[in-house]
């Protein structure tokens, strides 16, 4: 439980370091309805077995919902693979439905951005 709480963490503070460049990312070749329909998700997945690598696996996990491979590249934003596996990518609400049941899939959760403070201006 501890570990998985601190892979969680991990996560956290990767996405919210790519939280920038993945909201200006618009996926290429999708119409302007489904660009407003998609929002950032993180997919945490299980590990691939063998000689598979990561990214590799991530990518073969989002076109098996996103119907290409092409498509799963246009749509990935980031790929994990040292503390946790997993990727974030631009994902329709029914695209997040169907990843959610894929084999591998552990949990997709919507990426948050949060502000942190800084300075002491900000503590008034």
């Amino acid at each position: 439980m501890k570990k998985s709480l601190v892979l969680l963490l991990l996560l956290v503070v990767v996405a919210i370091s790519k939280s920038k460049m993945a909201e200006a990312v618009p996926v290429p070749g999708a119409k302007e309805n489904d660009k407003k329909d998609t929002s950032v998700h993180i997919v945490y997945t299980e590990r691939p077995e063998g000689e598979e690598e990561p990214e590799t696996y991530h990518i073969r996990t989002l076109a098996s919902v996103l119907g290409s491979e092409e498509a799963a590249k246009d749509a990935l934003i980031y790929s994990y693979k040292n503390a946790a596996s997993g990727f974030s990518a631009r994902l329709t609400p029914q695209q997040v439905s169907e990843m959610s049941k894929q084999p591998g899939v552990l949990q997709v959760v919507p990426s948050k951005t949060y502000q942190l403070h800084s300075g002491p201006s900000m503590l008034h």
